[in-house]
């Protein structure tokens, strides 16, 4: 092809089929070189389409087994009541069947032995979908009529073993014995009970009649499930439910939506670990970037003699977009294979550690979402390199010449990746459903790497400092000198290996202070058992009890009832409130006469000791404004099916962090002291005298619950370090990618490490003396991005722990060391992979080739 057939005037279409004939030339030679590019895009979109995978398929698994989950078609649920007729009548007129569901807490006594548990006191209609297995495999009804003489109950194996019952033995709630009939081998609407804090019990609800574990003011629900006609418009009758008994403090609940607990945990958290896996495309974009700069700089002969043929920029440019564009398409549909087939092939793993169903199929929307990420931050890092090739010129043939090239692009380049990086934020905040965390996330993002960068350029200003000042140690300075010098040396490195230790970093921090806090702290601020369900003709013996004990430090309680808000102001409470946790479900609430001590009144004043006038009540200052209530303001709850209607007269401050007694809402006396409760109390004891606090008071007041605070906070702990552990997997997947792009800035930087390796030998320099300078360079950049990564990550940590959990903070150095001997070891094993044939090669055959 002649000059003047390059330089002829061109249309954009012309252009653009000059440009992929070249585009195809240059792809005959395969993928050499870009290995680490596919690797790295793939394994981001990867991981991306495998969590989006996952998460549709648990999702679509509870849409399908929605009735399953819920029990019933539809549910409707009572604090503190059962349904009155009124309401009964409503559910049978509109339902095929309905089954009844009592559920609370209570304590299970074999003996001496105590454990908690969550009671489901059902009916023979119980359960209306699914299936229900006991083992040994016997109907449930056979199993709650139990032995002819006591009635039976069937609980979880975890409970049985804990107090060492097998079917046949004798077990005691409240002040009634039960007979174990079997164990629960699978209960289907599990999940619709949500998080409870022990494992379940079966048992027939007329069995219950005379334990005195449903005495007025206990604390229970009623949920009724309902079996709809197949052709029921749920919404119709969802608004019509509403309509006639929400002001009753009813609600509801149906089989679209029939774990939403576990639906919107299963949403957040995938979301959330969406966006750990783009911290991982983002170290995979580094590598896109140092792929791309590395591939142009060996074409720079290339470019050039298009550029004396007469090749506009234009062409260059397309030619070298559209091979890098058909490469990301490639890596792409290489990660969304991975990501799509992974989880389908590994589904009946993943199902059996799930405890609620799942649908592992193709889903396009979650792999379109991926694809979507890939495009856009191989866009990203590669059009800058991209737009430097074009002003490649003709002069540079003689001069080899990218480095000549100005480092920033034209304007146009620099709008055009502002605009994809805002496309690829917008997307993320769209598609994970949380727009401040995303933000929060790519602003964090930006910002490590911003820190990053500026710590690998000041390791290489340290660098050629440093190289100058250690005469004596050749290997050292050759090191040193070698980082100083190489144009993109430190940065790649620092800034692949960064990000992802930078997360784990976080994550072991976050996990190890709140082991230490669990282990250390709680004993010096939280109590030992938290009472429920006790009478207020106990009362008296209660704290006899407790407080004529020498090993008890502080008691604390107050009588509790169970309430909904359902309206601010009169308007309905979640169209002011939105889905604040405050209106969201029912709340514990007290009264008191007199302000109760240690209680501080931040805004507003108390009621008088004697007030018998219309309901006042005093709000938690925090939760008020969240919810913007001013004093005046009139809150109305529902109580026991009854509305009360009161005025905020007094806002105060309540601390919920440690984990002590603490009420959102606190009326005055004459307000509720009439309505049916019972009592709460907390105790703190000392750890020897636990065990006898809780014989002696089960003994004497069987009815009452005992929740011992430290298992309920292990087991919320154990949430967390589960969230830890799959973040952490996220997070691993970063450090993964971040080694691939190592291994490729090692194999980009391999000719010059031959050429230094020539030269030295040349010199006299042993081998043994070069393979240290290379392990010295390799060890100071992993020592320098670990060191990095541990600040960052500590300095997040700090704000998680302080602004998040409110908890004290200190630095965990078994982590922070791990973190860094993590950095330097990885980017060791890096360096010297490709060390070994630049110190096999023969120095002539290399020098005579850079004559």
């Amino acid at each position: 092809m002649t000059g003047q057939s390059l330089s002829q005037s061109r249309t954009p279409a012309s252009s653009l089929r000059l440009a992929w004939r070249f585009a195809l030339r240059e792809l005959r030679s395969g993928v050499k070189g870009f290995r680490i590019f596919l690797a790295c895009l793939a394994l981001g979109v990867a991981v991306i389409a495998a969590i989006g995978s996952i998460r549709a398929s648990i999702e679509a698994g509870l849409t399908q087994e929605g009735a399953s989950l819920l029990g019933g078609d539809a549910e409707l649920t009572f604090t503190y009541r059962f349904a009155n007729d009124e309401e009964r009548a409503w559910m049978a007129t509109h339902s095929e069947a309905v089954s009844q569901i009592v559920e609370f807490r209570s304590m299970a006594t074999l003996g001496d032995e105590r454990a908690l548990t969550q009671v489901k006191a059902v009916d023979n209609a119980y359960p209306l979908t699914g299936s229900l297995t006991l083992q040994p495999d016997i109907p449930l009804a056979q199993a709650l009529a139990g032995n002819g003489t006591l009635p039976g109950v069937a609980m979880m194996p975890v409970l049985a073993d804990r107090l060492g019952l097998k079917p046949g033995d004798t077990v005691r709630f409240g002040t009634r014995d039960f007979v174990l009939m079997a164990t629960i081998k699978t209960e289907p609407d599990a999940a619709a009970s949500g998080f409870a804090l022990g494992p379940r019990t079966l048992v027939a609800r007329p069995a219950l009649e005379g334990s005195g574990l449903l005495a007025p003011g206990s604390l229970y629900s009623t949920k009724y499930r309902l079996a709809l006609a197949p052709d029921t418009d749920l919404d119709a009758l969802q608004a019509e439910a509403r309509a006639q008994f929400e002001d009753n403090g009813m609600r509801w609940r149906d089989a679209r939506n029939g774990a939403p607990g576990i639906a919107t945990f299963v949403d957040r958290l995938g979301g959330f670990l969406v966006l750990v896996g783009l911290s991982g495309l983002a170290v995979g974009g580094v590598g896109v970037s140092a792929a791309v700069r590395a591939y142009l700089a060996t074409k720079t002969e290339t470019i050039a003699t298009l550029r004396t043929l007469g090749a506009e920029r234009q062409v260059i440019f397309l030619t070298y977009f559209l091979q890098i564009g058909a490469l990301t398409l490639l890596g792409v549909s290489i990660g969304l294979l991975l990501g799509g087939l992974g989880p389908i092939l590994l589904g009946p793993m993943i199902a059996a550690q799930l405890p609620f169903p799942a649908v592992f199929a193709v889903y396009p929307a979650t792999l379109v979402e991926a694809a979507l990420y890939g495009f856009l931050t191989a866009f990203i890092f590669a059009l800058w390199p991209l737009a430097r090739a074009e002003r490649i010129r003709a002069a540079s043939l003689f001069r080899g010449a990218l480095g000549e090239v100005s480092r920033m692009p034209a304007l146009r380049y620099i709008l055009a990746t502002a605009l994809a990086l805002v496309l690829l934020v917008g997307s993320a905040a769209w598609f994970s459903g949380a727009a401040k965390l995303t933000l929060w996330t790519a602003g964090g993002l930006m910002g490590a790497l911003l820190v990053l960068l500026i710590a690998a350029l000041g390791l290489g200003w340290l660098a050629r400092r440093g190289s100058h000042i250690t005469r004596g140690r050749p290997a050292l300075r050759w090191a040193l000198a070698a980082i100083g010098t190489a144009r993109d040396g430190a940065v790649p490195a620092v800034l692949a290996l960064g990000l992802g230790l930078t997360v784990l970093a976080a994550i072991g921090q976050i996990d190890g202070n709140m082991r230490r806090a669990i282990a250390g702290n709680l004993p010096d601020v939280a109590p030992s058992y938290f009472f429920v369900d006790i009478q207020r003709d106990q009362m008296p013996a209660f704290l006899h009890r407790v407080e004529g004990d020498p090993a008890v430090s502080k008691v604390e309680s107050a009588p509790m009832l169970r309430a909904v808000i359902t309206k601010i102001n009169g308007t309905p409470a979640q169209e002011v409130a939105g889905d604040h946790w405050v209106v969201r479900g029912d709340r514990g609430v007290t009264y008191a006469a007199a302000q109760p001590k240690g209680t501080e009144v931040v805004a507003g004043s108390w009621w008088p000791e004697d007030y018998t006038g219309p309901p006042q009540v005093s709000f938690a200052a925090e939760e008020a404004e969240e919810l913007g209530l001013d004093l005046g303001d009139t809150i109305t709850l529902n109580v026991l099916g009854r509305d009360i209607q009161a005025e905020i007269t007094s806002f105060r401050n309540v601390d919920f962090s440690t984990a002590g007694m603490g009420f959102v809402l606190t009326l005055n006396e004459a307000a509720l002291a009439g309505a049916p409760h019972s009592f709460i109390a907390t105790v703190y004891a000392e750890t020897s005298a636990e065990a006898q606090i809780l014989r002696d008071l089960a003994q004497e007041m069987p009815n009452i619950t005992a929740i011992r605070v430290r298992d309920a906070i292990d087991r919320v702990s154990d949430i967390l370090r589960q969230l830890a552990a799959a973040t952490s997997y996220g997070a691993a997947a970063t450090l993964i990618t971040g080694f691939l792009v190592l291994l490729g800035t090692a194999a980009a930087g391999e000719p010059a490490r031959r050429y230094e390796a020539a030269l030295l030998k040349t010199l006299g320099a042993s081998r043994r003396k070069i393979l240290l300078s290379f392990a010295l360079r390799s060890i100071i950049l992993g020592a320098g991005a670990g060191g990095v990564a541990l600040l960052a990550g500590v300095a997040g940590a700090w704000a998680v722990n302080i602004y998040v959990f409110e908890t004290a903070y200190v630095v965990i150095w078994p982590n922070a060391l791990a973190v860094v001997s993590g950095g330097i070891a990885t980017t060791l094993l890096a360096g010297l992979i490709f060390a070994w044939r630049p110190l096999a090669a023969r120095p002539a055959r290399i020098l005579r080739a850079r004559e």
